[in-house]
């Protein structure tokens, strides 16, 4: 990590993937202009990183690459404001800069030798990306037992890195359920359903598990008591609550739970910690 955490690196966009029909999420593959930043910029997944372009401002975006994958970082960019529009609008060869990386990381050492549900809806399945590709790494494969991952989207076009979904489902060591909110087309072949709907029918088991769940608030607040039915308890069930986060290093105080600031303690939680604060997330 840098060690000025207001001093961001700069890095270039390598390459731009949109990942939506409606154009409104990009991918952006970053590469650092300087090769001793990038061998300080270690990571874990989970964590975040703020994008800055100069003159516009900056965001926070949560890692989407694994520190597996070497050489580049991915971020997946929702085109909502003034800097995402910006953003949405440079062009591959253009410089912004990254500070980070910044907050903690899903709890892999706790998870080790377990099973992991990963569960995810929406533009808020970046870190669990990162998070799958980092389980399923040749390294790491063998600390993990199975892999469930459950994720939605309100339509086929709106699914996220629907090249990696179709790797993940031919491989044998991942059980992967794509489900859309609707559909109107007849061919669809995957299911049709609400993500906590999908994750009743899929998830049967809390045995030796964990369960790491991002998404909208709605699909957070209804997948909760479908995981605490089977059986899952408050500390078996992560949440990353990274859409709360703002500066990133606990000085604005905008994403602040109870005591809790989301961008130093978290944006990862367990659902026994977030028990203890006021209900906001």
């Amino acid at each position: 990590m840098s060690n000025n955490p207001y001093l961001p690196y700069p890095v270039r966009i390598e390459q731009i993937f949109t990942e939506t029909e409606d154009k409104n999420l990009r991918t952006f593959r970053l590469g650092f202009l300087n090769k001793e930043d990038g061998e300080r910029f270690t990571f874990t997944p989970g964590q975040f990183s703020e994008i800055s372009v100069a003159g516009t401002g900056e965001i926070p975006i949560g890692i989407a690459s694994s520190p597996t994958e070497k050489g580049f970082l991915l971020f997946t960019v929702n085109r909502t404001g003034v800097v995402t529009r910006f953003l949405h609008n440079m062009k591959e060869g253009d410089i912004v800069g990254l500070r980070g990386p910044l907050g903690n990381w899903y709890p892999w050492e706790k998870m080790e030798g377990g099973n992991v549900v990963v569960i995810g809806g929406g533009f808020a399945f970046t870190t669990l990306r990162a998070g799958i590709a980092y389980m399923l790494h040749p390294e790491n494969r063998n600390r993990f037992k199975d892999i469930t991952v459950v994720y939605g989207a309100r339509s086929p076009g709106l699914l996220l890195y629907r090249q990696e979904l179709a790797e993940w489902e031919k491989r044998d060591d991942i059980d992967v359920h794509i489900t859309v909110d609707a559909t109107d087309d007849p061919t669809w072949p995957y299911n049709v359903g609400f993500v906590p709907a999908i994750t009743e029918k899929k998830i049967t088991s809390s045995e030796d598990s964990y369960a790491l769940v991002c998404g909208p608030p709605i699909m957070i607040k209804f997948t909760q008591p479908v995981l605490e039915r089977v059986g899952f308890k408050p500390e078996q069930i992560i949440m990353s609550l990274e859409m709360r986060m703002k500066c990133g290093i606990g000085i604005c105080g905008r994403c602040n739970i109870g005591d809790k600031y989301v961008c130093k303690d978290g944006p990862v939680f367990s659902l026994a910690q977030l028990n203890g604060l006021p209900k906001e997330y």
